[in-house]
């Protein structure tokens, strides 16, 4: 699947902020939907997390906010369906 994040820590305003990157698909555990994002927003605490924690073991994502529709749910999930 595709991401969006960053590898190394600092300003928002630098040219390679953002990156996207491929990334393996999670499968839900149990109580987890598993959800394709058709809309993202970049807001306040992803700009502080960018400028402050350096990633480790490769490029960390980034978002809070996000919209989409739910591909897969986990075995105790019965208010959201596929």
């Amino acid at each position: 699947m595709k991401a969006i994040g960053y590898k190394n820590a600092g300003p928002i305003s630098a040219q390679d902020a953002l990156i996207e990157f491929d990334t393996e698909v999670a499968q839900p555990g149990a109580s987890d939907l598993l959800v394709e994002v058709r809309g993202i927003s970049v807001n306040p605490v992803d700009v502080k997390v960018r400028a402050m924690m350096q990633p480790e073991g490769g490029p960390r994502i980034l978002g809070f906010d996000a919209a989409g529709v739910v591909k897969a749910v986990g075995s105790d999930v019965t208010r959201f369906k596929p």
